[in-house]
């Protein structure tokens, strides 16, 4: 699994950092899912190796501006492009009706079916061949969502040992089954995959969550996460000048909630515009790390634009080249 900040700012783009969006690649060299779609993204993603026409669905956390104004744009780029797969949307109602109007006023069109799936439809549960993804009502001025994002598909590993004993001589049965198939030997026996391989490992999971002031939402979401995505807006001395009505987190919130749950990697994003990344700025963005080295025990990364994460088999979240 490997993921792409396309922003990581918050309300309002800076020079360096665009508004929020997430590419997250897993099931294929091609095969990506874009999370939220801030303005600008389209033109963000000219920077990375993504396409629009090996797009397999978007995820929207909530209506607000920051996370949805570049989904027309992108749309009808992708049809001009000369896209004709159907695309998969998941998102709040409101945004399916956003998306409809800007097309619909704009004489523009798809020319590709936009499959809308309602994140806040009662029991949620989205899957592709690479991906099940579920979703976590969170705390916000609009509903809003987290998701779940857990990998498909595990590699089996032959129980090679049982095979001979058995008399299951090497051969094609032993690549069908190792394929996740049954197989019919020569002599009609019929060997099941699931006897005869084992899953060596647990699937990875990850969880992108949307804007949010209360990380304790996700702890049972968190149980058996391997990365948390989440809003760091503020430090918590600014989160407390500001007051509560923006209803975000600050990074001592969620560095607290992620340590308390033994989340083991966790990545902050959706940082305020007045943070900034020049060595004698004020403020400074290494006042949310500090802030949140100063909880976190695990793995921590405060995510910048452009910047690629890979989580590994071995579940351990790394910076990838």
């Amino acid at each position: 699994m490997e993921f792409t900040f396309l922003g990581t700012s918050a309300g309002t783009p800076t020079k360096s950092r665009n508004v929020t969006g997430l590419a997250l690649s897993h099931g294929g060299p091609k095969r990506w899912y874009l999370i939220d779609c801030g303005e600008g993204t389209q033109h963000q993603l000219l920077r990375t190796r993504h396409s629009v026409m090996q797009l397999q669905a978007i995820f929207i956390t909530h209506i607000h501006g920051d996370h949805t104004f570049g989904l027309p744009g992108l749309l009808t780029s992708a049809s001009m492009l000369g896209r004709t797969e159907p695309l998969v949307l998941v998102a709040p109602r409101p945004v399916k009706t956003f998306v409809e109007a800007a097309i619909g006023n704009s004489d523009s069109n798809l020319n590709f079916e936009l499959r809308f799936v309602d994140s806040e439809a009662d029991n949620f549960h989205w899957e592709d061949e690479a991906l099940t993804v579920t979703a976590t009502p969170l705390s916000h001025r609009v509903s809003c969502r987290a998701f779940a994002l857990t990998e498909k598909k595990l590699e089996r590993q032959l129980l090679r040992d049982k095979l001979e004993a058995d008399g299951i001589e090497a051969g094609p049965a032993w690549g069908r089954i190792q394929q996740g198939h049954d197989a019919i030997l020569d002599d009609g026996r019929l060997v099941r995959c699931e006897d005869y391989t084992r899953i060596a490992r647990k699937p990875r999971k990850v969880i992108v969550a949307g804007d949010n002031d209360r990380p304790e939402l996700l702890r049972e979401a968190c149980s058996d996460i391997d990365v948390l995505v989440h809003e760091a807006t503020y430090t918590q001395e600014v989160s407390d000048r500001v007051g509560p009505w923006p209803q975000h987190s600050s990074a001592a919130q969620v560095a607290r909630f992620a340590d308390s749950a033994g989340v083991p990697n966790l990545v902050l994003t959706h940082f305020s515009s007045r943070y900034q990344f020049s060595p004698n700025a004020y403020p400074h963005i290494g006042e949310i790390e500090s802030e949140a080295r100063g909880i976190y025990r695990g793995n921590l990364f405060l995510a910048r634009d452009f910047a690629s994460y890979a989580l590994g088999k071995d579940l351990i979240l790394r910076i990838s080249e």
